[in-house]
């Protein structure tokens, strides 16, 4: 049993299991230093949830599955992404988007540079998506009545 540690964050003293962390071993888009991240549990039933980094405690993102609003979204890692993430299959990756909640409380999300997120090896790579339709402030979908 590895022992827990804790970090200050703007979430205020949180503990967690370094086994436990997200790593991304090239870092976030603009973040290519800050590595490891600690998921915050959701407190309220929900979609979206908090990734905090252990190095910057004023660093954290929103983030959510974004087949809960764009059911045929789909990325696959290639080879090389595979051999990042340690999986040596596709089927072993999900998508994740980073969530920006704007000051006029306008919601999107970066559907052009999704995180591959591999659970079996806790290991995450953001990529950028070349020649593709996806905007990085793309609008939740309106909900259906």
């Amino acid at each position: 049993m590895s022992g827990m540690k804790k970090i200050n964050s703007r979430f205020g003293e949180i503990e967690y299991d370094p086994a436990q962390t997200l790593f991304f071993p090239e870092g976030l888009i603009g973040f290519e230093k800050l590595r490891r991240f600690v998921v915050i549990p959701n407190k309220k039933e929900g979609i979206l949830f908090w990734i905090q980094s252990v190095e910057d405690p004023e660093v954290a993102f929103i983030v959510t599955d974004p087949t809960q609003f764009f059911l045929d979204y789909r990325v696959v890692p290639d080879q090389q992404e595979q051999q990042k993430l340690e999986i040596a299959d596709v089927g072993g990756c999900f998508n994740l988007v980073v969530v920006t909640v704007h000051p006029d409380k306008a919601v999107t999300l970066n559907l052009a540079a999704p995180i591959l997120f591999a659970p079996a090896t806790n290991r995450a790579i953001q990529v950028i998506l070349e020649g593709t339709a996806y905007q990085p402030r793309t609008p939740l979908p309106a909900p259906a009545k």
